[in-house]
């Protein structure tokens, strides 16, 4: 492990502290523990009360930023300007997201591009990469401000289904916010080792991890064996959890209340807070056999019998996904030896009845279902800061690998503290016309751009046959061995075009050299992502615009000259912004464009395909 570490404010080594914090990044809610006299402790609000803070972010007019239960009060009040569930969006794509915009009260630009998502908030455009990372600020705040000393350093845990994509979104979040991402791990992992298990050499079992948080549920079978966690299968629903259960509780009380359900639908105020009546009836009926309460002037009321006759279809559903599971892990329920409860939404009485139904088992539910996963972090985060002495820890990078893409960007394939010996690839297309060749540069370092990182070699992938831009498909491999050696390998898959080259990673940097690396790279965090969002931007607008002239062209006698124009006016607004430094002007000219040109778009690709059918039968 490193023996150095950052201080932020004095931008300098410091000798390595133990401490190193594990962070539950949730949909709903975040958490952040650490450990405390050999116990992982998860760190509560100043009064005391909950270690839970609402993953939720609220934008002031004046231009600040609110996070957790005070931009909880904004739900009603704002809701438009008031951001949720972003870890819903983490790592998505416009088209990953299409769909799904109604169960989001604020606005996500809809393209039709495979660009990541962005949300407006009036005239700016975030990434969930930025609003996470207001989150962590805040988890990271809290903590400094219970311990009372700098916090640089942590594990992250996201959910074992998360693709490479959301992964390093999480670690840029975290960078973003101030943090040395040293592991992200998967939920179900942290969870076990918050109930110990996992943490002798000599474990070896089965368990199942049942996941039921606020608005997404996952399930997922682990194969433990000497410290190794396996993730044999996962399932479940990103859009299934506590929020559908105060959601039915809503329908109940407006199905018992006429002229409810209208103004529902126009009244996001009333709304929000009747959600929050049915959040607060949901919490009750987990102990309690009845609940009443007020809006307004209406009396609302629900049973326990009630509430459970009404969430039943969802309980099916996660046992179903439960069963998939295992049939896609070729195990039995009676295989399975812990059944451990992650997520608030598992103190209901009817979740618990079912899932230990099914399993054939009592489940593990004696610690916080809300702490479990951030307590194991913390734990993890112990393990790496070299405290658990009987662990051994495997060897890691340390610092991340990529290459460059278009604009001088680094696009990293194997972040750092990943584990060796590692493979991964990614897919890559050309950005040109014809381009026959193709030149792949890797680079080591934490920087957006590589101009700030460490080049190791460049080869060049020859022999791509010529088409057009976007179809060729080349996959880049990184292969890195124990002993540091990586091999890079491109492979255009249409032609088998293949090239490989060989290179050492980590030759000539010192220890100290790799900690002033990230210390750099931290501290230019923010600088990085601006600097990052402006140039994607640029590219984005320039693949548009070159798309836009190949669409007038080859559509012109279908669109009326005043149509032509207006969509040479707003190209020509995109060709001025993308000269410019405003990433967020670009943005809304790119939406503009898109706004105007979808319903043209519609009418040429009707027009084109009654041409093609013309004189067939269908």
């Amino acid at each position: 492990m490193p023996t150095f570490s950052i201080d932020l404010k004095e931008g300098k080594l410091v000798k390595n502290s133990d401490l190193i914090v594990g962070i539950d990044l949730g949909t709903t809610n975040s958490l952040v523990a650490y450990m405390k006299d050999g116990a992982a402790v998860a760190v509560k609000d100043p009064d005391g009360k909950s270690a839970l803070v609402p993953s939720i972010v609220h934008f002031l007019p004046e231009g600040g930023v609110l996070v957790g239960d005070e931009a909880k009060e904004k739900l009603v009040s704002d809701p438009r300007h008031t951001i949720y569930s972003v870890k819903r969006l983490m790592g998505k794509s416009y088209r990953d997201v299409k769909g799904f915009e109604q169960y989001f009260g604020y606005q996500i630009i809809d393209e039709d591009t495979e660009s990541l998502v962005k949300i407006r908030v009036k005239d700016r455009f975030y990434t969930p990469i930025e609003l996470s990372a207001e989150i962590l600020k805040a988890l990271k705040a809290r903590i400094e401000g219970v311990l009372e000393q700098p916090v640089s350093k942590a594990v992250i845990t996201v959910p074992a289904y998360f693709n490479d994509a959301q992964r390093q979104a999480t670690r840029d979040a975290g960078k973003l916010a101030g943090l040395d991402v040293l592991r992200i791990v998967n939920e179900p992992t942290a969870a076990s080792l918050a109930y110990g298990i996992g943490l002798h050499p000599d474990d070896n079992q089965v368990i199942a991890v049942y996941d039921l948080g606020g608005g997404t549920f996952d399930i997922s079978i682990l194969r433990i064996e000497q410290g190794v966690f396996e993730v044999l299968s996962t399932n479940g629903d990103t859009f299934l959890g506590g929020d559908d259960f105060d959601r039915v509780i809503m329908d109940f009380w407006a199905d018992q209340n006429a002229d409810l359900r209208s103004l529902l639908e126009t009244d996001k105020g009333l709304r929000q807070e009747m959600r929050l009546l049915a959040e607060s009836a949901k919490k009750q009926l987990s102990s309690s056999d009845w609940f009443e309460g007020r809006v307004g002037e209406r009396h609302l009321e629900i049973s326990a019998q009630q509430f459970e006759t009404l969430i039943q279809p969802f309980v099916d559903r996660t046992i179903d996904a439960c069963r998939s599971a295992l049939r896609d892990a070729g195990l039995q329920a009676s295989d399975i030896q812990h059944v451990i409860m992650v997520g608030g939404s598992t103190r209901t009485p009817l979740v618990k009845r079912s899932v230990a139904a099914f399993f054939g088992r009592e489940v593990n539910d004696s610690l916080n279902p809300d702490e479990v996963v951030a307590l194991g972090a913390a734990i993890q985060a112990d393990v790496l800061a070299g405290n658990q002495k009987d662990l051994l820890l495997i060897d890691i990078t340390p610092l991340s690998l990529g290459i460059e893409t278009m604009g001088g960007l680094m696009d990293v394939i194997l972040p750092r503290n990943s584990k060796v010996p590692a493979r991964v690839g990614r897919s890559y297309t050309t950005s040109v016309d014809g381009q026959r060749n193709l030149k792949v540069a890797v680079y080591q370092g934490e920087r957006d751009l590589v101009a700030h990182n460490r080049k190791l070699g460049e080869f060049i992938l020859r022999g791509i046959p010529p088409m057009p831009a976007g179809l060729p498909k080349i996959e880049i491999h990184f292969i890195l061995d124990a002993d540091g050696i990586l091999r890079v390998r491109a492979k255009e898959l249409r032609s088998g075009v293949e090239q490989e080259v060989e290179m050492r990673s980590q030759y000539g940097i010192s220890e100290e050299e790799m900690a002033l690396m990230l210390i750099d790279s931290i501290q230019n965090a923010q600088s990085d992502m601006a600097a990052r969002a402006l140039l994607e931007a640029r590219n984005e607008a320039r693949s548009v615009l070159l798309a836009t002239d190949r669409f007038l062209i080859q559509n012109a006698e279908l669109f009326s000259p005043e149509e032509k124009a207006q969509i040479t006016a707003i190209a020509g607004e995109l060709d001025a912004a993308v000269q410019g430094e405003d990433k967020d002007l670009i943005n809304k000219v790119l939406e503009d464009l898109n706004t105007y040109s979808a319903p043209l778009a519609h009418r040429a690709l009707e027009a084109n395909v009654a041409q093609a059918l013309k004189g067939n039968k269908v």
